[in-house]
């Protein structure tokens, strides 16, 4: 599997955090040092948790199941987007909706809410509408997508959510730990690590930290998911096996079959010849 390395990380800038006065007293085991009043994360811790958060994604991955990423930031939108879209993950970077997990169901509703829309201008029914109620729904339309066109795959509650900045994603991290969604994300000096229950030490206001870390999580989700279609194809082929072998084993009663009746008969004339 795909992993970092400490000087990947270091060379992100990865180690630096916030200021001392802004810092989290719960993120003490994994500050290293303070250098000019700000706290330097321990990298080699970062490494160890980041290596056990890629590796529990790769068994979610390769259990068929969702992982959702979630980074409204802007140094870490373009990011997420990119390697979540990749791995066919869902994904968010705009603004964050209440009840986005807590009351699914509202928000499935508004996902075929585009299919609808979709629907309507496919058979032309948006044509049949007035300009100003066709320019309402398309600028709703327009709304939709951008806020859950990304998760418009999504058609459960994912079995995992990844969170860049606990402190910026609260509402996300809160309504994933009241449904027991396992939460894996990247923890600065300012945040409680506490809630997180793969929680990976590293600067997360730096687009070049959040790149190495994606990166080696995105290989790891992609490579469970690489097993999972491995092994569905080794299951096809073990079964299209005996499939093959029952046919043959068919075909070869059904050849043998009529030979039956004939060996019977020629067993009646010699009873009858020898009553004779």
């Amino acid at each position: 599997m795909a992993r970092t390395n400490f000087e990947q990380l270091l060379q992100a800038g990865a180690h630096f955090g916030h200021l001392k006065r802004k810092w989290n007293p719960h993120m003490a085991p994994y500050i290293f040092t303070e250098t000019k009043g700000i706290h330097i994360i321990d990298l080699h811790k970062t490494v160890v948790k980041l290596d056990e958060a890629a590796a529990a994604m790769k068994q979610i991955a390769k259990s068929g199941k969702k992982i959702l990423f979630v980074a409204t930031k802007k140094q870490a939108k373009e990011i997420i987007a990119q390697r979540a879209a990749a791995i066919g993950m869902p994904y968010v970077t705009e603004r964050w909706s209440g009840g986005m997990l807590t009351n699914f169901a509202t928000i499935r509703k508004a996902v075929k809410k585009m299919s609808q829309i979709d629907k309507m201008e496919q058979d032309g029914t948006l044509n049949t509408l007035s300009k100003r109620e066709r320019l309402q729904v398309s600028r709703q339309r327009a709304k939709l997508e951008k806020n859950l066109g990304s998760i418009s795959d999504l058609t459960r509650i994912p079995a995992a959510i990844f969170i860049v900045d606990v402190k910026k994603e609260h509402i996300a991290l809160a309504e994933a730990k009241k449904l027991g969604i396992p939460v894996f994300a990247m923890v600065d000096t300012n945040s409680d690590p506490r809630p997180v229950d793969f929680p990976i030490p590293a600067n997360d206001d730096a687009s070049s930290s959040v790149e190495v870390v994606m990166d080696t999580v995105a290989a790891a989700v992609a490579e469970g998911l690489q097993e999972r279609k491995s092994d569905k194809d080794s299951a096809d082929a073990a079964a299209a096996k005996v499939k093959e072998a029952a046919e043959k084993e068919e075909a070869a009663q059904a050849e043998a079959a009529p030979e039956a009746p004939v060996a019977e008969e020629a067993q009646a004339e010699e009873e009858d010849s020898s009553e004779d």
